[in-house]
């Protein structure tokens, strides 16, 4: 035997021995998949997709265009089949004399197909442009379903695409060439680290597919997010009140309440000191106080909104107003947040309660006569689904919340994380806003369908009133002086319907301002980073359209706008207040008790 044929003999062992054990672990982690899945707990199957009748109602409206213009299918099917048989051509001409250097084309700037084999090899690129074709013949043959009312037609359009990025060749083993390139780049070690994310995120979420997007182990609440100093002050049963600690000699005299939404945990606007709102807030010189919401389990089944008012809203402003010895707080809401501030401010001016001296809102919906990107999940089958649901568990949990705002950007928060963790085998990355979006809250069963049923659907803030506490509550009752934040490019609080809703209210001192990005970014935008501008225009007049073609763009955050705004409404300086001086006793250190328990999926 050479020393050749003993190397080779060597690596080959060593070759199987490696396959051996990743064989065992395929074995393994195949048996706790099996396990994990056997244990899933069932939910209403109507909360996965729309009701059949949708489907019935397109198909009906589809063959009744045919019948009318048989003529209009056959130019759709010949498009198509020209199309298809030209990609075809392509992929054979590539073959006989594949291209050299050959480069993406214009269309063609997803970064779903990024790597130069989508271009370069004829196999991959049959698929991605035959994917691309069936696309776009999808999409328009919902486009031209003229017969189907809007909202089926939104609702279509939003379940077709759905289908239409599920399918995508990226989400397969076979037809996704970076997967198969780290496959083979590990010895197939990629694929086992993969099913180790699979199974591990169906166990942490009792067999629902939840795509894990941070690596939580990165983060420690109170150690490197959420580190403000400050203390709770006062604790209910749906709330913690945080006092911040000042960080300066004096303070404006009117405190700062400020109201998260409970949807999520409040420490997204103190991920970090560099782009900390909260902190930001103390070091101008304001006593600011912060909720943290519970989260909620099943023995909150039958709070409500009211409930919310009243132990939360009310009883933080009320808390603030002894602890800081003022009759007013300048009160703001963040988007669910904001919305019920809305709502608690036309209770304030029925009772003649003048406790809030001026209101901001953070991209804050109060009138949802346009449900826009949500119209798929609004309508009655869905509701109805998550309304039989929520009374078996008290709950609506928050999986089905997050899972439904995901769905809204599924390449981005659902596909693409899914492909690099379970098929390239990678770690989720440590991004505290990724982290953060993923540390939900459950919201109790009563609040989701009054908020669902009375707010959304039925519109009655902005209609004939929203029934609550004895009072017939209604926009326009908003009179105290307001700021409203919009985002521009915000998916879940569009800008427009914002507009709409700050219109309604009956302030005669309203300042309307739309940062650049979206719902987060626009919001958590401080002025050290320079990034996003914001447009103002104090003529609020027309429709939103006339507003931004009046609009004026600012360079920068729009905090110190804020802040310029604020200032004259928050009296004169004080002495700084220091947790605990007026004789409530700090509970906890901040960020609390409340903010750490993890959502009950």
């Amino acid at each position: 035997m050479t020393t050749g044929d003993g190397l080779s003999k060597a690596a080959n062992s060593e070759s199987i021995e490696k396959l051996a054990k990743n064989m065992a672990r395929v074995e393994e982690l195949s048996k706790r998949l099996a396990d994990v899945m056997a244990q899933k707990v069932p939910h209403n199957p109507a909360l996965d997709g729309p009701n059949q009748e949708l489907y019935a109602r397109a198909a009906t409206a589809y063959w009744s265009q045919i019948m009318q213009n048989p003529a209009k299918l056959l130019e759709q099917q010949i498009a198509f089949w020209g199309k298809s048989v030209l990609n075809f051509a392509e992929a054979q001409q590539a073959l006989t004399a594949p291209p050299e250097g050959s480069e993406a084309q214009d269309n063609d700037r997803d970064r779903r197909f990024a790597n130069p084999l989508w271009d370069n090899n004829p196999y991959f690129h049959f698929v991605k442009q035959q994917y691309l074709t069936n696309a776009e013949t999808i999409r328009n043959a919902v486009q031209e379903a003229v017969e189907l009312e809007e909202t089926d037609k939104k609702r279509l359009a939003y379940f077709a695409d759905q289908i239409i990025e599920m399918m995508a060749p990226t989400n397969f083993l076979p037809t996704n060439p970076d997967a198969l390139e780290r496959a083979v780049e590990t010895e197939g070690q990629s694929l086992i680290d993969g099913l180790e994310n699979l199974v591990s995120d169906l166990e942490a979420n009792n067999g629902e597919l939840v795509v894990r997007l941070a690596d939580e182990s990165a983060f420690e609440l109170g150690g490197n997010i959420a580190t403000t100093p400050g203390e709770v002050i006062y604790r209910n049963r749906l709330m913690e009140l945080i006092q911040y600690t000042p960080t300066t000699e004096t303070v404006h005299e009117t405190p700062i309440v400020l109201f998260p939404p409970w949807i999520n945990k409040y420490y997204i606007l103190d991920l970090k000191a560099q782009n900390s709102l909260i902190k930001w807030v103390v070091d101008q010189g304001y006593t600011l106080f912060v909720v943290s919401w519970v989260n909620a389990d099943e023995s909150h089944a039958e709070i409500g909104m009211e409930d919310y008012i009243q132990e939360g809203f009310l009883t933080a402003i009320e808390t603030a107003k002894d602890i800081c010895g003022v009759s007013q707080v300048n009160a703001v809401g963040y988007c669910i947040a904001g919305t019920t501030l809305a709502l608690t401010l036309s209770l304030l001016k029925q009772r003649g309660d003048k406790s809030v001296k001026s209101a901001t809102f953070f991209t804050t919906l109060t009138d949802f006569g346009d449900q826009g990107e949500f119209t798929p999940f609004l309508q009655d089958d869905f509701v109805d689904g998550i309304e039989a649901q929520v009374a078996e568990d008290g709950l609506l949990r928050s999986w089905v919340i997050g899972r439904t705002m995901s769905f809204l950007r599924s390449k981005d928060l659902i596909y693409g994380p899914a492909v690099k963790s379970y098929m390239m085998g990678e770690t989720p990355p440590a991004f505290d806003l990724l982290y953060w979006n993923g540390d939900g809250a459950n919201l109790p069963g009563r609040m989701a369908m009054q908020y669902l049923r009375g707010l959304c659907q039925r519109n009655e803030f902005a209609g004939d009133g929203f029934e609550l506490l004895g009072h017939r509550l209604r926009l326009r009752d908003v009179e105290v002086p307001l700021m409203a934040i919009t985002c521009e490019t915000d998916h879940i609080a569009r800008w427009k319907d914002c507009y709409r809703g700050v219109q309604q209210m009956g302030s005669r001192s309203k300042t309307f301002v739309v940062s650049q990005s979206g719902h987060i970014a626009g919001i958590v935008n401080p002025p050290s980073k320079k990034k996003y501008g914001h447009y103002t225009n104090p003529d609020l007049k027309g429709d939103s359209d006339a507003w931004m073609a009046g609009a004026e763009f600012h360079e920068g955050s729009w905090w110190p706008r804020w802040q310029a705004w604020l200032k004259p409404r928050s009296g004169k300086q004080v002495p700084a207040r220091e947790v605990g001086e007026s004789g409530l006793e700090p509970l906890a250190p901040a960020p609390g008790t409340y903010v750490r328990v993890k959502a009950n999926r």
